[in-house]
Order: C-alpha cells, then structure tokens, then sequence
C-alpha cells in the first residue's frame, strides 16, 4: 500500500510540474513588451490553478481520505475562489457576453 501511495504522490507531483509549465507558457504567450489583457489567458491560467489547487488539497493535505463532508467543502471552496476570481476580473475589464 505504501508502495501504491508514493507511487501516485509522484505522478501527482510530475503533474502539477507539467501544469506549472503549462501555466507559464499560457501566461507568457503574449510577450513581455505588451500589457494587454487577455481573458482567454486569463481564464486558463485561473482554471489550472483551480486544476493544481485539488490536486495539492486531495493528494498532499490527504483530503481523499477525509470525511465527505470535508471533501465537498474543499471542493466548494475552490469553486467559490476562482469563480471569485473570474468574476472580478470579468467585471474589472468589463467583459460583456
């Protein structure tokens, strides 16, 4: 079983590095010369830190192993944080549908 854990801990690990690129490749896409907003970008980068956020709470802070209860307040935590976010970003630029 022990085997099985750090077996999965590394896998999660290598993924949040391969995020962690990712984010910073999306992130830097637009060059440093210009500081133009962009929600596409914007919007991904907060969705992959939502992605790294639960895998960091499930598999580092041994919340898959916590009470049902504690997961779904997790999970909605998260939900609530980023819509936050997206929400305040999208009034701030004033993006319309």
């Amino acid at each position: 079983m022990q085997r099985d854990s750090e077996t999965r801990l590394t896998f999660v690990w290598i993924g949040l590095s391969l995020i962690t690129l990712l984010s910073w490749w999306l992130g830097g896409a637009r060059g440093h010369a210009t500081m133009d907003r962009n929600a596409g970008i914007t919007f991904g980068v907060l969705l992959l830190a939502a992605v790294k956020i639960r895998l960091i709470m499930t598999d580092f802070m041994e919340v898959r192993h916590a009470p049902p209860l504690l997961r779904r307040l997790t999970d909605g935590w998260i939900v609530l944080v980023i819509g936050s976010l997206l929400g305040i970003y999208a009034f701030g630029v004033g993006l319309r549908p």
